[in-house]
């Protein structure tokens, strides 16, 4: 089911993505368990939330960080955080997402924050995604730009090699993610190491491909969030869309 709902077109990029950011807000309730995404549209969507605690409008809202910048953004705002240990079962997570395809399947972890976001999202029972019309493509690796991979850092070449072998067929070249003002191996809340993929093809069928990192020794998780988007709103020059499953 998709609705749209016009807007001017006029509005700059990160106009609609606030837009969307509140939209997406308005799937929140009191008393609710709440994932809070990372990114550039998700922390939009983290300000509302305590604008609307602050105004008295929302209350007894509990959030769960999918990143230490997230927690320190929510700290500051006086959103009440927990863990996933003392709350494992979620109301809501609102996050963005780098891909998004016809099926509402995702790529995430551009960032570098995939793991923590899949495990926080992969607990709620609505996941509500944010991103903008740019990131809508037919098959995820389509864009041309990074599928991550969350990696151990010990022999970390010998895994990103074996990434890259595993999906030889789709021309993948795998890249350790840098920093790019020191050169150093980018690091991730939980001390591993990115490798980022890129695909010249389809990798096909996303569960196997899913099941095939994973068997891979050194890898922790990907940036695949497969059939886990219960919503989707997009932004676009025209306004926003809204994709529920």
């Amino acid at each position: 089911m998709v609705a749209t709902i016009s807007e001017s077109p006029v509005l700059t990029q990160d106009e609609l993505k606030k837009i969307a950011a509140y939209k997406a807000v308005e799937y929140v309730e009191s008393g609710m368990i709440l994932g809070l995404g990372t990114g550039s549209t998700a922390y939009y969507a983290v300000i509302r939330i305590g604008e609307l605690l602050k105004q008295g409008k929302l209350n007894n809202i509990i959030g769960i960080p999918t990143s230490k910048k997230t927690e320190e953004q929510a700290i500051s705002l006086g959103i009440p955080l927990s863990d996933l240990d003392t709350h494992p079962v979620l109301d809501l997570a609102i996050d963005g997402a780098d891909e998004v395809d016809t099926y509402l399947n995702l790529v995430k972890g551009r960032g570098g924050s995939l793991l923590r976001e899949k495990m926080v999202e992969g607990a709620c029972r609505k996941f509500v995604v944010i991103v903008d019309e740019s990131k809508m493509v037919k098959s995820l690796g389509g864009s041309g730009l990074a599928m991550p991979a969350e990696i151990v850092p010990f022999c970390w070449n010998f895994t990103a090699t074996r990434l890259q072998n595993l999906f030889a067929e789709a021309g993948c070249v795998a890249k350790l993610r840098r920093v790019a003002e020191t050169g150093k191996p980018f690091m991730t809340d939980n001390a591993n190491y990115i490798v980022d993929l890129y695909f010249e093809r389809e990798i096909g069928d996303l569960k196997v491909a899913s099941d095939e990192i994973l068997r891979l020794a050194g890898v922790v998780e990907h940036g695949m969030f497969i059939d886990m988007a219960t919503t989707v709103i997009v932004a676009g020059e025209c306004g926003i869309t809204v994709k529920n499953k």
